[in-house]
């Protein structure tokens, strides 16, 4: 039986981001930034001490800046969705009306079997096809995958997007994912959490 990982989840902005904020050892980690986070941490008294992106996608990160400036954290990205963080007409560029606070990373994050966040283990998968740079953190001690906009309760992340590519999304499932093991607690950037095995077995779009 996996030992009980507290974590936090907010759901904001207008396309109902998930973000969670994981205690660790040496601190809370917050995964992903959407609009009103910041607020949300200090309503709940949360200091985060590190912020890691799962995705560089505007609806993940609009309180990233804000964070950074407030908690003085260290941001972790993948290297391909950095651009997306600090350049502030990235999603201008390609005809959506939204403009960031640009920000600089302070750690790049590529896959790995196991890294160190603030004394938590995780193995980082790097899971691309919804976004150029996506990538998942699972903990094997907690069971837990905070799995970003890859998979979803009975969905996965859309691939109509710029750099999105359904064949390579369906097939990281498949092959990254779905190997995992059924006991797996996803975490996903919208809507319910799931299991591994529910997906596996019924998730209409990766059989």
């Amino acid at each position: 039986m996996a030992a009980e990982m507290i974590y936090r989840t907010f759901t904001g902005g207008i396309f109902e981001t998930n973000c969670y904020a994981v205690e660790a050892p040496d601190g809370w980690i917050l995964f992903d930034a959407p609009d009103g986070t910041c607020a949300w941490l200090e309503r709940e008294k949360i200091a985060p001490q590190l912020l890691l992106l799962t995705h560089g996608h505007i609806d993940h990160i609009q309180d990233v800046a804000k964070i950074k400036e407030r908690f003085g954290c260290p941001l972790g990205v993948h290297p391909d969705s950095a651009p997306m963080i600090s350049e502030r007409d990235f999603f201008r560029d390609f005809g959506f009306q939204f403009e960031i606070e640009p920000v600089t990373p302070d750690l790049l994050i590529a896959a790995t079997p196991e890294r160190d966040f603030l004394g938590m283990n995780f193995q980082v998968l790097e899971v691309p096809g919804h976004c150029p740079g996506s990538i998942c953190f699972l903990s094997r001690e907690k069971e837990l995958l905070i799995g970003g906009d890859v998979l979803f309760a009975g969905g996965v992340g859309r691939w109509d997007l710029p750099g999105g590519d359904g064949e390579l999304l369906f097939r990281g499932i498949r092959e990254k994912l779905y190997s995992l093991g059924d006991e797996i607690t996803v975490l996903p950037g919208h809507g319910p959490a799931t299991t591994i095995g529910a997906e596996r077995r019924s998730n209409p779009f990766v059989r």
